[in-house]
């Protein structure tokens, strides 16, 4: 089964960690993985933004006209498909400045099973208050951050203290293309291509 991992990195993430390293596993089978698990944030952000609506505070909740949800729930999953397959070529990229020889594919694994958590807190928009997805993204970010800190040195195949400074400069990176992406937002929304209110 596709998904057979994402227990195990909640469970127990070190052993898994190594199951996934054991296996060696094809590029389609790592893609098939970020291709469905991306599609769960797109469609709670789809459902919550066009027929739940979200509210800030004390205010009316606030709806998208339901094309404006599906255009924005296409660029959400276009832009984690981006940002993750953006995310496997920095780390193979830096991989041999860290002493370490992965295949493209160990990489694609690496970014798509540590983006996991980060991309399934998603889910959280099914409850469309802003205090509630913020704090649901945040511990996303964390579990993520704890998963690449453990999976570096098992699938890149390099000491621990190596691997934790391999971690710190992809998890550099990825906060960087985490920037990129909402400045990128930010910069469609106010050139015209902002969503429609109802």
């Amino acid at each position: 089964m596709i998904l057979n991992h994402i227990w195990g990195l909640y469970a127990h993430p070190r052993e898994e960690w190594k199951s996934i390293d054991e296996r060696h596993e094809s590029l389609t089978y790592a893609l098939s993985h970020i291709l469905l698990i991306a599609l769960i944030p797109c469609a709670a952000a789809y459902y919550a933004s066009a027929h739940i609506g979200w509210s800030i505070g004390a205010r009316e909740a606030t709806f998208l006209t339901q094309s404006s949800a599906i255009t924005l729930a296409v660029a959400m999953y276009v832009g984690m498909l981006a940002a993750t397959f953006a995310l496997a070529y920095l780390i193979h990229w830096m991989a041999k400045t860290f002493g370490a020889a992965p295949t493209f594919t160990q990489s694609v694994e690496l970014a798509a099973y540590t983006a996991t958590p980060v991309i399934m807190s998603g889910v959280a928009a099914l409850y469309p208050e802003l205090w509630f997805v913020t704090m649901a993204f945040l511990a996303g970010i964390a579990y993520s951050v704890y998963l690449l800190y453990s999976g570096v040195p098992i699938l890149m195949h390099i000491p621990e203290e190596r691997g934790f400074i391999y971690a710190s400069s992809v998890v550099t990176a990825g906060l960087i293309l985490m920037v990129i992406l909402m400045v990128g937002s930010a910069i469609v929304w106010t050139n015209g291509f902002g969503p429609q209110y109802m």
